[in-house]
């Protein structure tokens, strides 16, 4: 497998478990986006990058420095995947939105991997969806818990790992 690191920024935790989760099935670290550096993207190929969503599509608060480091990294070579949690059922119209920030700071510095089909989801809009797609895994760990483990799975499956 390639060199892999998974970031995430949690504000109630469910983001953290989340790429905690996705970080042992790949059998690598998941870290804080206010720990990530220059360094921790240079040292690595392949960045899975989860944040939740909050407000009205808004990143999870410690993204905000993290978009900044992405923005001045040297993403060349590098492959990104996303992740994002939201609340579809209280927040239809901007459900997991911030994944949309992400995918806009890096889309034009990195390959960008592992859309998911907006099929079986039930919100109204999102900034995460580009061209019938999430730009990223999207999951509603609040009301569809039950789908959780199966949509990561197949999503890791889905992502250019080795």
């Amino acid at each position: 497998m390639k060199k892999t690191v998974v970031v995430y920024g949690s504000s109630t935790g469910t983001c953290e478990s989340i790429a905690n989760t996705i970080a042992d099935k790949l059998g690598t670290e998941a870290i804080n986006v206010a720990d990530m550096t220059a360094d921790t993207i240079a040292d690595n190929d392949v960045l899975l990058l989860g944040t939740s969503t909050w407000g009205a599509g808004e990143l999870q608060d410690d993204w905000y420095d993290g978009i900044d480091v992405l923005k001045e990294a040297d993403l060349e070579g590098k492959t990104v995947a996303i992740f994002g949690c939201g609340d579809a059922e209280s927040y239809p119209d901007t459900f997991c939105g911030a994944m949309g920030e992400i995918y806009n700071a890096v889309c034009d510095k990195a390959t960008v991997v592992g859309g998911v089909s907006t099929d079986g989801y039930t919100f109204d809009d999102s900034e995460a969806v580009q061209n019938g797609q999430f730009v990223g895994l999207a999951l509603d760990d609040v009301n569809e818990s039950d789908k959780t483990e199966a949509r990561i799975d197949a999503w890791i499956a889905s992502l250019p790992l080795e």
